[in-house]
């Protein structure tokens, strides 16, 4: 689970969020990584892919359920053409000027910020406009609000339940400070996510497998972000695809990419993925998909205008819909002299380029492709101050903020931070 300051390190990407101070135990952790100049002792065994088969690795049983992103996949491609010949005129109708529109939603990062998404997608079930999306998108807490959000109202309840009653303890657990210097110097991470695995085992079970599969057959994609450290590439996983490949190891391999995707480096370990290349079995690191991105449309893997037209779509309409669970003014304060205050500040401080580089990027797509572009994020005057990662009194404010937002009509964005605000489909913002 991510936070806008995902560029800058473990400590700017996790399990403290704008605005918020960090806890006693990671702070004196970020103490020791700088004095120990994140050196380590020792090293762990690993079969990683040779760099010259990191291009040729793929999961054994589904070869073609994840791409590199950054230049065009033709199995993705492949995938969503036919999604085009799967769709029901149901799902997609022609509006009343003959278009067909196509919604996307776009997840960011933000931990337990995630908490304003969640309730900000059940505001907007229960004004009835919530449109049903051709595609969804997520990393980091993003990627744990995916699955349920692609379900639409059936999954409501779930997000309701998951950022208004989860605790910290429920997502990672510290041993003591000794065990703590032990991992810094011979481990992977800090904190144990045993509960996190446990949480989603739990929730992400049978029945919602079939349900995104399901979803898939009907021509819906839904796509998670992790980052490769090996190949130092982003890359975006087809779980509609995982969902409905029959394989055995589908329902682990589904769990498996949404913890990566919300595997803080350094402060959680990575998650690695057997894979084969030239006939051998290797293993690849994965972690949080923010460090590459805090928010995603499609990296590059092909394009929906042209997709479109290729399947007679030509009167169509994509609508991107992208949902910022975080804030973008900066935190204006004093800054101590002290090294874990002046590396908190530094993070702080790079977190908004990054996201807003995230914003950008997907605009400059929409205005490639012919897309409308709407984003929303956190007011700035909304004070997320609660010093608990997950802390449930927190979360039920910040959900009921989101709720009454979607409820009262969003303010969408229509163009990216810095460039002079325009008024959105569902209402107008001042100059």
């Amino acid at each position: 689970m991510n936070v806008d300051m995902s560029r800058a390190g473990w400590f700017a990407t996790g399990l403290v969020t704008t605005h918020q101070r960090p806890t006693l135990w990671f702070a004196r952790c970020m103490l020791l990584l700088v004095a120990l100049g994140l050196t380590a002792c020792g090293s762990l065994p690993r079969n990683g892919v040779p760099p010259e088969l990191m291009s040729e690795a793929v999961i054994p049983g589904m070869p073609n359920v994840r791409a590199p992103a950054g230049a065009p996949s033709p199995l993705m491609e492949q995938d969503k053409a036919v999604s085009f010949e799967q769709e029901s005129e149901q799902d997609f109708p022609v509006n009343a000027e003959g278009v067909v529109l196509y919604p996307h939603l776009a997840l960011s990062g933000g931990g337990a910020n995630g908490a304003f998404g969640a309730g900000f997608l059940n505001g907007w079930s229960a004004t009835g406009t919530r449109p049903v999306f051709k595609v969804v998108t997520g990393v980091s807490t993003g990627a744990l609000m995916a699955p349920f959000a692609f379900l639409g109202q059936s999954g409501d309840a779930a997000l309701h339940e998951f950022y208004t009653t989860t605790r910290s303890r429920d997502i990672f657990a510290l041993g003591e400070f000794t065990a703590i210097i032990s991992q810094l110097l011979f481990g992977e991470g800090i904190a144990d996510t045993s509960p996190l695995t446990l949480l989603l085992e739990r929730h992400v079970n049978e029945a919602v497998l079939q349900a995104v599969a399901q979803a898939h057959q009907n021509g819906r994609r839904l796509y998670i972000g992790t980052v490769d450290l090996d190949s130092q590439r982003f890359v975006i996983w087809n779980m509609g695809l995982i969902a409905s490949s029959g394989h055995p190891d589908a329902l682990p391999l589904f769990r498996k990419v949404m913890l990566a995707s919300a595997s803080i480096p350094i402060a959680f370990s990575p998650v690695f993925f057997d894979v084969e290349a030239n006939g051998r079995r290797y293993d690849e690191m994965h972690v949080d998909g923010a460090v590459a991105a805090n928010v995603f449309y499609g990296g590059a893997l092909f394009s929906s205008r042209e997709l479109r037209r290729e399947a007679g779509r030509e009167k169509s309409q994509e609508d991107i819909y992208v949902i910022h669970n975080g804030q973008l003014a900066p935190d204006t304060a004093t800054t101590n002299r002290t090294i874990t205050s002046i590396a908190w500040r530094s993070f702080q401080a790079a977190s908004t380029p990054a996201v807003v580089g995230d914003l950008f990027r997907i605009y400059a797509h929409a205005m490639r492709e012919g897309s409308e572009y709407h984003w929303i994020t956190i007011d700035e005057n909304v004070q997320l101050t609660n010093n608990e990662t997950f802390d449930p009194v927190a979360m039920q404010k910040l959900y009921d903020i989101g709720y009454a937002a979607a409820l009262a009509g969003p303010v969408w964005q229509r163009s990216p931070p810095g460039t002079g605000r325009m008024p959105g489909r569902w209402g107008s913002v001042p100059p």
